[in-house]
C-alpha cells in the first residue's frame, strides 16, 4: 500500500501493482505545506480523492476521514464519510483512533462504510502527543494498543494500520487479530505494509521518519532535469526545430 494524491501518481502506482491506495491527510503536509494534517479539510479530501479514484483502475483506494471530520457526532461522520465515498469515489475510509473510534466505526460498517483504523502514531492528535513519537513504549501504552486492535475488529474494521510502534508490539497486535494490520514503521510482522509515496522515492524532504527507506531519489533527479531545462533556454537550444510547429512543405506540380 502507498498514498496517492493525483490521478497520475494513482495510475502509475496502479501499474507498478500496487494493491491499495491511500489518500492520505499527509497531503496536507507533502503536497500543500502545512507542518501537520491537521488543516486539512474534507472538501481538499475529496478533491484529491476524486484524481486518484479516476487515476486507479484497480488499486483499492481508500480515503482518510480528516480531522473534525467525524468526532462530533454520528451524524456527522455518516455524512462526511458518505461524501468520500459517493462525491470522493473510494471504496473505504480510514479513521484515526482506537476505543473511542470504535462506535463511529460500527455505525458506519452497519450501513455499508467499510472503515479501515489507524493506531499508534495518530497525526491529527500529534498535539496532545506531544510532538511524532514512538506509541507503545510501555507496558501499559502496549497493552491499550492491544486492546484497541481487539475493539476495532469487534467494530467492523476491515484492517487496521499499525504507526510507528515497537516491532515486538506490532507482532503482538498482529497475532491478536484476524483482520490485516498494515504497518508503517512498525516492524516486518504486519500483514502489509504503507509509506508516504512521497518519502519513499525522494519527493519530500521536510520531514524523514527513520523507518522510511528510499527507494528513488526524483526529488533531486526533477531538480537536475529543471537545471537542463534552464540551460538549454538560455543558450537558445530549446525549443529546436524538431520541437516546433512548421507550416507544412508546399508540394510542386508539373505544369
Amino acid at each position: 500500500m502507498l498514498t496517492a494524491y493525483d490521478a497520475t501518481m494513482a495510475r502509475l502506482l496502479d501499474r507498478a501493482g500496487v494493491d491499495a491506495l491511500l489518500v492520505g491527510d499527509s497531503l496536507g503536509m507533502v503536497i500543500l505545506g502545512h507542518d501537520t494534517t491537521i488543516p486539512v479539510t474534507l472538501d481538499a479530501m475529496v478533491h484529491h480523492a476524486c484524481a486518484v479514484s479516476r487515476g486507479a483502475e484497480r488499486g483499492f483506494v481508500v480515503a482518510d476521514m480528516p480531522f473534525l471530520s467525524w468526532q462530533a457526532s454520528e451524524a456527522d461522520a455518516i455524512r462526511n464519510a458518505g461524501r468520500l465515498m459517493r462525491d470522493g469515489g473510494v471504496s473505504a475510509v480510514k479513521i484515526e483512533g482506537g476505543l473511542q473510534a470504535a462506535d463511529t466505526i460500527r455505525r458506519l460498517v452497519e450501513i455499508g462504510i467499510p472503515v479501515m483504523a489507524h493506531i499508534g502514531l495518530v497525526p491529527q492528535a500529534i498535539h496532545q502527543m506531544g510532538g511524532y513519537r514512538l506509541a507503545g513504549r510501555t507496558e501499559y501504552e502496549a497493552d491499550r494498543l492491544v486492546e484497541d486492535a481487539m475493539a476495532l475488529e469487534q467494530a467492523g474494521a476491515f484492517a487496521i494500520v499499525l504507526e510507528c510502534i515497537p516491532a515486538e508490539v506490532a507482532a503482538a497486535v498482529t497475532a491478536k487479530v484476524a483482520i490485516p494490520t498494515i504497518g508503517i514503521g512498525a516492524g516486518p510482522d504486519c500483514d502489509g505494509q504503507i509509506l508516504v509515496s512521497y518519502d519513499a522515492f525522494g519527493l519530500y524532504d521536510e520531514m524523514a521518519p527513520k523507518f522510511v527507506k528510499q527507494y528513488a531519489h526524483l526529488g533531486d533527479e526533477m531538480i537536475a532535469a529543471a537545471k537542463r531545462y534552464i540551460a538549454e533556454v538560455e543558450r537558445g537550444q530549446f525549443p529546436d526545430l524538431e520541437h516546433s510547429f512548421r507550416f507544412p512543405a508546399a508540394s510542386s506540380s508539373s505544369s
